[in-house]
């Protein structure tokens, strides 16, 4: 029987040239709260901070403005609505876009057909195209139109300053190149990194844990290559899980090898057929596929809404399983701590209580809010005031504020044991590699004050600061800016899919370089 039981009931910037590079430019989403380094380049100016000649008076606000404590509870802010001539124009591109793309496709395959000398069909004779649905059309029509402003290339760490690989579109249009210079090396501008996960500055390769982490990988090796249950368990993963276990404040922990695997294998260890599973509407695609493949039955409730919670629980016991009408065999609700494709904060306090109220289990995914909200970086929990004893599941990963690789799950003994036993991110998949380890193993050290300094916590405040007086600099621009204050994540809304190559990424590059 499983543990959980239930009783009757989601780059703007120009800068120097590479070898031969010119000006490049991308979308805006996660500001990096570490420090812009020493060694960026002259031409661009610092904003935030003690400094002179920033000529931007937009930005140039005391970052105490924008502390939390000026902010309104994220509960009780208003749904965003999209403007109608914004919508009208957005549908209208993409309709012109799919209708053309639609023609060329037929024409395409008339021209194979008549000509087949010449034009070549993509798909073997006799056998059905393996790539038919509407996906595969959006990207050869629509993606790959202004695929330049994704998957950019580096080739540096990613701190807040990057050297980004320049490309040009290949002969075909589906595909990009790299541009080199003269004797073959790599051309690239470096350019301010806005999109980045590094929310702390722990990815850097200057930082002192980087020696300890080359000796751990020297002594255990790059990757385990095994996984927890046969040799794949070294030392320095369990203290990660008894380090990160403490950090949440939960009596256990088991960490994987990736964050994805992570919701996607354990949510099919803790419930089942006879279960059930309410999650929030924009739950990450790692929660949405770990709660597809457990075989529980899925109800999804309004966006960070209570009510709509509370609507859908009792509803939901009331009426029991499908046909049977018997009461379920558990009931989990699964929501964020930071929502990564709006930035919004979980409105978690009310959440929980209405959890408590009907006998539910709650699941809290960390991935974006451990390390970036509250007052010593422990998360959503911090953030909004909630117990950890009211949390059953606490999920996060290494990725994003701990400069690493994997997850966690963390949660009483007697469920990490259970999840050790049948999750398959634990039985089958490879161990976190050790270097990986160690190096979110620091991390956390030095943000719980381990290391005897402050700079764990002058980075968690540093973080706070830069968001709040980022996002406030974009509204005051005029730009339409979702999510709440003090996230990491402030995303930017464009609608027109022509803006991204166009009229928004040259605007970008001038208002940066101050070209009038």
């Amino acid at each position: 029987m499983a543990p959980l039981q239930q009783h009757d009931v989601g780059t703007i910037s120009p800068s120097r040239k590479g070898s031969s590079g010119s000006s490049s430019g991308g979308g805006v989403q996660q500001m990096p709260g570490s420090v812009l380094s020493k060694s960026r380049p002259s031409i661009f100016p610092t904003y935030g901070g003690n400094h002179t000649g920033a000529t931007r008076t937009v930005l140039k606000e005391d970052p105490s403005k924008f502390d939390s404590s000026s902010s309104s509870d994220s509960g009780s802010k208003e749904e965003h609505t999209v403007p109608w001539i914004a919508a009208l124009t957005t549908y209208f591109g993409y309709a012109v876009l799919i209708l053309f793309g639609h023609l060329r496709d037929s024409l395409q395959t008339l021209l194979c057909t008549v000509i087949p000398s010449r034009y070549v069909s993509d798909c073997p004779e006799g056998y059905a195209p393996l790539m038919s649905d509407f996906q595969h059309f959006y990207t050869r029509r629509l993606y790959c139109r202004i695929q330049d402003c994704f998957n950019r290339p580096i080739c540096s760490a990613p701190g807040a300053w990057i050297d980004v690989i320049e490309r040009t579109k290949a002969d075909d249009h589906t595909s990009m190149q790299l541009c080199t210079g003269e004797r073959g090396e790599l051309s690239y501008v470096t350019a301010l990194n806005l999109s980045s996960y590094n929310y702390l500055g722990f990815a850097e390769t200057d930082l002192d844990m980087r020696d300890e982490v080359v000796s751990t990988m020297r002594r255990f090796g790059v990757s385990s290559t095994s996984s927890r249950t046969e040799v794949g368990c070294t030392e320095v993963v369990r203290q990660l899980e008894e380090r990160i276990a403490t950090f949440v404040g939960k009596p256990a922990a088991i960490v994987f090898g990736m964050g994805f695997a992570t919701n996607s294998t354990v949510i099919p260890a803790l419930v089942g057929k006879g279960a059930l599973i309410i999650s929030d509407e924009l739950n990450h695609s790692s929660i949405v596929t770990g709660a597809r493949s457990s075989g529980s039955k899925i109800k999804v409730f309004k966006h960070n809404d209570a009510s709509s919670l509370e609507h859908i629980l009792r509803n939901s016991i009331v009426e029991g399983q499908p046909r049977t009408h018997r009461p379920w065999r558990k009931i989990i609700v699964i929501v964020e701590g930071i929502y990564s494709m709006e930035g919004e904060i979980c409105n978690l306090k009310e959440i929980v209580a209405v959890c408590k109220r009907y006998k539910a289990y709650v699941y809290v995914d960390e991935a974006h809010s451990i390390g970036a909200l509250g007052v010593t970086g422990r998360g959503v929990l911090e953030h909004t005031g909630v117990s950890p004893k009211d949390v059953d599941i606490m999920m996060g990963t290494f990725t994003k504020s701990f400069g690493s690789a994997g997850g966690y799950i963390a949660s009483s003994a007697e469920i990490v044991e259970h999840l050790r036993r049948t999750s398959p991110g634990s039985i089958y998949a490879c161990s976190m590699a050790p270097g990986c380890a160690v190096q979110a193993n620091l991390a956390l050290r030095m943000i719980m004050g381990e290391d005897g300094t402050k700079k764990g916590q002058e980075k968690v405040e540093q973080l706070r600061k830069n968001s709040n007086l980022f996002r406030a600099g974009l509204e005051r621009m005029g730009c339409e800016v979702l999510g709440d204050r003090d996230s990491p994540i402030v995303p930017v809304m464009l609608y027109n899919p022509a803006k991204m190559p166009g009229k928004f990424k040259i605007q970008a590059v001038l208002e940066f370089m101050h070209i009038s």
